[in-house]
């Protein structure tokens, strides 16, 4: 199923960037693509997916790559990232819907 997926392009456009930067930080601390998967824990033919541009990758994966060789994820201060990110959850948090509560219809006739 996942081979037959079709992407939108801006999100096919925004792959292909990232792995082109991942690619590029790889290539100036002269990491061979087999060295950066030892160092990830995956195969080195992921590494060529994500640098390729495929969408199909974990985003874990493709995050775990591009911290390793140093492409900035979202910000480049921790503290700010950490952040960022406990204020996305509160905010999902607070947007979950409950089901409403059964009202209570009394059945004694």
């Amino acid at each position: 199923m996942g081979r037959d997926r079709v992407f939108l392009e801006v999100v096919q456009d925004a792959v292909e960037l990232f792995g082109a930067q991942v690619r590029a930080a790889r290539a100036e601390r002269r990491w061979t693509a087999a060295e950066l998967a030892r160092r990830a824990g995956v195969s080195k033919g992921t590494v060529l997916k994500v640098e390729q541009g495929h969408p199909g990758v974990s985003i874990g994966t493709a995050f775990q790559l591009a911290a390793l060789v140093g492409v900035p994820l979202f910000a480049r201060d921790e503290r700010r990232l950490a952040a960022d990110a406990q204020a996305a959850r509160a905010a999902v948090i607070g947007r979950r819907v409950r089901r409403p509560a059964e009202p209570d219809v009394a059945l004694d006739f």
